[in-house]
């Protein structure tokens, strides 16, 4: 928890070239300044909130009205980077996680559950490969938060059936974000970060033996998944010598490497450029303002990618991720990007690890990530 008074705020003095104050209050851990703003009041937040974030309080500009005229009030409540008490739900959804991606790896590596229960927790490296990767990515987000003293929760975990067992994790963050290079810090270390631990864990897949598939079941006529290989999956594949498919029919890649692929997966959407995903936090580090132009044609590029592949290729149903995706981006587009408080522009070094961020998610790409194969 911070540790910051409300004695520690800005004084009236400070506050003078852009709000005139005639009362201040203290209300527990906030200080009220009751006035009049000099300017917009757009420019009374940017000019204040950065002196405000710097004394350990986020900022509000706020009107209000009763017998007497309208007033306004800036409303300065103290910032805690801490966390409050136990996780519960942070917790839970860890553990329901945990038993989402045990039974989907009971199904990559074959094991019959129905016998004996206990036989999910043979599929520990299947689970345990997820969840590194998805809580690496997240805590890069997260640690680069509490370096730059922004508010921001515990990884979400978002467990979902099987295949996949897991639909990836969130954190929220409830901070102001202080300026361009600390959205850039905060938005491209969770990719940078997660990209690193799904490149580990794929290689140790590939160097595995394969897994033995019931003769039963690899020659069943029911229908089955075939996934793609983006362009690090293929990378990393000849740079270990190992092959992505086998052409006996009983023999499949150990489940580590589809663990690595939904890695990539995952990466790849998050760096789509809008809102508050990854991708909308690099580009508009990089880009200010500009970035919600292209935000907007994210969704119609989605839609008309869908479009094309229906009409073209021979898939229909798997093309439904990019229409969902492009539903979802609409949304992420209408609420806006996070705005810092700093417009500073950005620093060689800082831009390249944006294009760099922008790169890792090029390379994890695929037209269509997975066909149903009747």
């Amino acid at each position: 928890m911070s540790t910051v008074s409300p004695a520690d705020a800005p004084s009236v003095e400070d506050l003078a070239p852009v709000f005139e104050v005639s009362e201040v209050r203290r209300e527990g851990d906030r200080v009220v300044y009751v006035g009049r703003p000099r300017a917009s009041p757009s420019t009374v937040e940017s000019e204040l909130a950065p002196l405000f974030y710097e004394r350990g309080f986020d900022l509000q500009l706020a009107a209000r009205s009763g017998n007497r005229a309208p007033r306004h009030v800036l409303v300065a409540t103290r910032r805690s980077i801490g966390i409050d008490g136990i996780p519960w739900k942070n917790i839970a959804l860890a553990f329901a996680t945990v038993l989402t991606t045990l039974y989907a790896g009971t199904v990559w590596y074959h094991i019959d559950v129905t016998a004996d229960p206990l036989n999910l927790l043979r599929a520990w490296p299947f689970s345990l490969a997820i969840l590194t990767i998805l809580g690496v990515h997240e805590f890069g987000h997260y640690v680069t938060s509490r370096i730059h003293r922004v508010d921001a929760s515990l990884p979400y975990f978002i467990p979902i059936p099987p295949p996949f067992g897991t639909a990836g994790a969130i954190i929220r963050m409830r901070g102001r974000i202080p300026s361009r290079k600390a959205l850039l810090d905060i938005g491209a270390s969770g990719p940078l970060a997660g990209i690193v631990a799904t490149v580990v864990v794929t290689v140790i897949g590939l160097s595995l033996d394969p897994i033995a598939v019931p003769r039963s079941v690899a020659t069943s006529d029911a229908a089955r998944i075939e996934f793609a290989e983006p362009l690090l999956l293929r990378g990393l594949a000849w740079l270990t010598g190992q092959p992505l498919s086998y052409a006996d029919p009983t023999k499949q890649l150990h489940p580590l490497v589809f663990a690595g692929w939904l890695g990539m997966l995952v990466t790849f959407l998050n760096l789509l450029p809008v809102g508050q995903l990854d991708g909308g936090h690099v580009l508009r580090a990089l880009a200010g303002p500009r970035q919600e132009t292209v935000a907007a044609a994210i969704p119609a590029v989605l839609f008309g990618f869908a479009g094309v592949l229906l009409l073209f290729g021979d898939v229909s149903v798997e093309v439904g991720i990019w229409f969902v995706w492009g539903v979802f981006t609409t949304a992420l587009a209408f609420f806006g990007p996070a705005t810092p408080m700093r417009e500073t522009p950005l620093d060689r070094k800082r831009q390249a690890i944006g294009l760099l961020t922008f790169l890792v998610g090029a390379l994890c790409f695929m037209p269509v990530p997975f066909r149903i194969i009747v």
